[in-house]
């Protein structure tokens, strides 16, 4: 019985990847805070990869010459653009945006979990209107997913 056991064991062991390799997603969303509903609101997510080494230069005191990657190159032109709601309009707050900017973002968050990923981490902020002449201010949200990388 022991033997037997342990040949079980040792079989699922084999199938398990132990060298398995993890990627990471960023989802953002960006919502107005602009007095009138006058700004724009979305979820980003990018549909190209870059890597940050392409656009990455090591300075030292010796060697302190400035990058030079060409910024049109970091620009990413293919994305997915999901429209939200302003959390201003002409009367004030508009509580009724809030929460559907809530039910999109939720749907978002769980189509992401049925396609494998995890919700790892999320952070935000927000730059708000600074007073009577500045009429800016975005409240932003990223969303950092996780998952095991498929096997091809």
């Amino acid at each position: 019985m022991k033997k037997l056991g342990i040949v079980l064991a040792m079989a699922i062991l084999s199938f398990m990847d132990t060298n398995a390799q993890v990627e990471y997603k960023v989802i953002t969303s960006v919502e107005s805070i602009v007095p009138s509903g006058l700004g724009r609101s979305r979820i980003v997510s990018a549909s190209e990869d870059r890597n940050y080494k392409d656009f990455t230069s090591n300075r030292t005191e010796e060697d302190d010459e400035r990058n030079k990657s060409d910024r049109g190159d970091i620009r990413v032109k293919n994305f997915e653009e999901t429209k939200l709601l302003n959390f201003y309009n002409i009367g004030g707050i508009r509580f009724q945006n809030i929460a559907a900017n809530d039910a999109v973002v939720t749907s978002k968050i769980n189509t992401m979990v049925e396609e494998g990923w995890e919700l790892a981490f999320v952070t935000s902020a927000v730059e708000s209107d600074g007073g009577k002449d500045d009429g800016q201010g975005i409240f932003i949200t990223r969303y950092i997913f996780k998952r095991t990388k498929p096997t091809n």
